[in-house]
């Protein structure tokens, strides 16, 4: 078990497989030293951890919990391209939406739950940029969605 794996088993979290897309995309792209995901839902064994928007159907709290799960799906994605977690370096940024009520105001509050969820996986290599936005619907009718970019070691080149 890897390093960051067992950090991820210490805080009682299982790297799932990495979710089917659902479109015509991929999970993750690796462009050099930068490993970007596509959008990742709270999917728990192929159904959703939720359903609905924040500020109706679904509280703060869960909406904290689901962003969680949506982070480690993401993390399941960037695994699936670099094959080791600890090949990464930084978490550089994270993209949260949040399918919310045209009132509901707290969506860095939903995020923070993907995002120091991160920092407790990587510690300060977990520190990124983010962005939280409020959106009128989501895919399946998700109360998050998350997406990641992280800096990742370089690949070696075989001398010749």
């Amino acid at each position: 078990m890897t390093r960051i794996e067992a950090q991820l088993a210490e805080l009682g979290y299982t790297l799932p497989e990495t979710a089917a897309p659902a479109g015509a995309y991929v999970p993750a792209v690796r462009a050099g030293e930068f490993v970007y995901t596509s959008g990742q839902l709270p999917l728990v064994s192929g159904e959703l951890a939720a359903k609905g928007k924040l500020g109706a159907e679904v509280d703060l709290e869960t909406g904290y919990a689901v962003a969680r799960i949506a982070a480690l799906n993401a993390l399941a994605a960037v695994k699936s391209v670099i094959g080791d977690l600890d090949e990464v370096e930084q978490v550089v940024k994270v993209v949260g939406f949040v399918n919310s009520t045209p009132d509901f105001t707290a969506q860095p509050k939903v995020i923070n739950g993907a995002s120091e969820f991160l920092h407790e996986v990587f510690g300060q290599r977990g520190a990124h940029a983010r962005s939280a936005v409020g959106v009128a619907a989501l895919p399946m009718n998700t109360p998050v969605e998350v997406e990641l970019v992280v800096k990742v070691r370089a690949l070696s080149v075989p001398s010749s």
